[in-house]
């Protein structure tokens, strides 16, 4: 029998409509300081009105230090709540639930490099070019805390979950990655000391929220880098953060991730499909897959054959937030997304993101 993809779905205690979730996406919609703006809000009203199960925030950072572009959401501070409630406010009156995704970017923050301040580096790396430095023990210390602090914020807001973003080469990744981990501290070194910040990280998550508040992972379960992260290793760290507190894990790319621009003419192509069900056959929480996925068919093959418990998409979202409500209407046509990520070069000019091709149609 197939999986009914709009059937009600659990993570934990969270209970949400549908097996699908719009996947954390940068909208840079959030003012000078990182609060939530109008612009936020619109966009959080037409995705909680369209359909989707599970929204997931654009990333918001636990740290000053920790920016990675400009429009960038902040949860490190609480003047940010007023903001993030009304993004929780936005999805839940149209019946979707809602996740605040943290991060910090390590010596990945392009906004520090624009402000010239040092980027905080796992170690030193000499083939990138923007200023950074070594983190002392206490420094990382002090970023567990700010993470541990970020996912209280969430609770306190009123989100129904919060999800680390582990992934797309950010702190997290860098953590655990032999690109970027170069120590030979407690921090790095061996697999177990790698995944020594991962494991922190949710036991201080854990001890700030407590036992019930779903925690999630958009993680990088592997890299694509020479010498990065083996699959392997990556599925044995899951398996570690589980036994700790993550209670689902979305499965995206590491360090060196393949590119996903497309076109029309590029066939569609789940990316990380061959990973998740790796993991979903190593692990007993919901897996999730993002990246490629334009039609509810292919969603529907991959939770059928058991790949992975649920379906996470991004830019489809951009060009059409009612898209589940449309597939759930009968008609199932793919998503009109052509993946020419042209959304992203509309926020980098200080608008909000949109959908680029819809821009030139209404021109």
């Amino acid at each position: 029998m197939p999986t009914d993809l709009f059937a009600p779905y659990k993570i934990k205690n969270l209970k949400i409509k549908n097996r699908f979730m719009r996947s954390a996406t940068w909208d840079g919609s959030a003012d000078d300081s990182g609060a939530a703006s109008d612009a936020s809000v619109d966009i959080y009203n037409q995705l909680g009105r369209g359909g989707v199960g599970l929204i997931i925030t654009g990333f918001a950072f636990t740290s000053s230090l920790g920016q990675a572009m400009q429009g960038q959401y902040g949860a490190h501070s609480d003047e940010m709540l007023p903001g993030l409630q009304k993004l929780v406010q936005a999805a839940h009156s149209g019946g979707a639930k809602i996740a605040l995704q943290i991060v910090h970017a390590g010596i990945a923050s392009g906004y520090l490099q624009h402000t010239k301040t040092p980027c905080q580096a796992v170690s030193p790396m000499p083939d990138v070019n923007r200023p950074h430095k070594q983190m002392s023990d206490s420094e990382i210390e002090d970023i567990i805390d700010g993470f541990a602090a970020a996912a209280l914020r969430a609770k306190d807001a009123g989100f129904d979950a919060a999800q680390l973003h582990g992934a797309h080469g950010y702190l997290m990744s860098q953590f655990l990655s032999p690109v970027n981990n170069h120590r030979t501290d407690k921090w790095g070194g061996s697999p177990e000391n790698r995944r020594r910040f991962h494991i922190e990280v949710i036991r201080r998550i854990r001890q700030a929220v407590g036992p019930d508040f779903p925690l999630m992972i958009k993680f990088g379960v592997m890299d694509d880098a020479p010498g990065g992260l083996s699959l392997d290793e990556g599925m044995e760290t899951a398996r570690s953060m589980i036994a700790e507190g993550i209670d689902s894990i979305e499965v995206s790319g590491g360090i060196g991730s393949p590119p996903l621009g497309a076109d029309e003419s590029t066939p569609e192509h789940a990316f990380y499909r061959q990973r998740a069900a790796a993991l979903k056959k190593a692990v007993s929480v919901p897996v999730m897959v993002v990246a490629g996925i334009r039609s509810l068919k292919l969603a529907q093959d991959i939770v059928d054959s058991d790949d992975a418990d649920m379906i996470s998409m991004c830019r489809p979202f951009i060009r059409e937030p009612g898209l589940i409500n449309r597939w759930q209407s009968d008609d199932q046509k793919p998503a009109t997304c052509i993946s020419c990520r042209k959304c992203f070069s509309v926020a980098m000019k200080g608008k909000a993101l949109a959908c680029y091709q819809e821009q030139q149609l209404q021109k």
